[in-house]
């Protein structure tokens, strides 16, 4: 895995570091935005799209399996979310 930081794309924008992944031959861009979806028109996209539900390495760690399968079986174009739900809350304790 490379991020877009080490290769140098850190401030592009998401249109146009998607635009950049698939002209680089990337085939899958692994993101947390979950509204990457609704700013970009993915429709004409080569790049297979997998969205984390959750972004804190804690939580990812727990659904490994479940990133690689995503990663593993996306196709050219696709979109599929990983759900990470967030961890549960921790009732309070007033004194």
């Amino acid at each position: 895995m490379i991020t877009a930081e080490e290769h140098g794309w850190g401030r592009l924008e998401n249109g146009v570091l998607l635009a950049v992944a698939e002209e680089a031959g990337f085939e899958v861009f692994l993101t947390a935005d979950k509204n990457l979806r609704y700013q970009q028109n993915l429709s004409s996209r080569k790049i297979a799209i997998v969205v984390l539900g959750n972004s804190p390495w804690p939580l990812v760690r727990q659904h490994i399996a479940a990133i690689v399968d995503a990663v593993n079986t996306a196709l050219p174009g696709s979109y599929v979310e990983v759900d990470i739900p967030p961890p549960p809350k921790v009732p309070s304790i007033l004194s």
